[in-house]
């Protein structure tokens, strides 16, 4: 895994790749459509993001640990005061 929460370095072995017929694809470059496909998606309940932890807006700083120590499988979303 590599990115935000893996960080930027990654080994991969490309035998793996290319004796699986596989291909390698960023997702910060995307077409437009892909992201509107994924809305419609997500609008029709046919896929969901795992979410791994919910936290109050007055828990920023703990959910910003949890964020850095990289141990959480999903997202962590914020939630605004009521």
């Amino acid at each position: 895994m590599a990115g935000a929460i893996g960080g930027p370095l990654l080994v991969l072995d490309v035998h793996t790749l290319y004796l699986n017929h596989l291909s390698f694809f960023d997702c910060t470059s995307q077409p437009r459509e892909v992201f509107e496909n994924l809305d419609g998606y997500i609008e029709r309940g046919e896929i969901r993001p795992l979410v791994s932890r919910t936290y109050p807006l007055a828990d920023i700083v703990r959910a910003q640990q949890d964020f850095m120590d990289k141990k959480s499988v999903g997202k962590l979303v914020l939630l605004p005061a009521a």
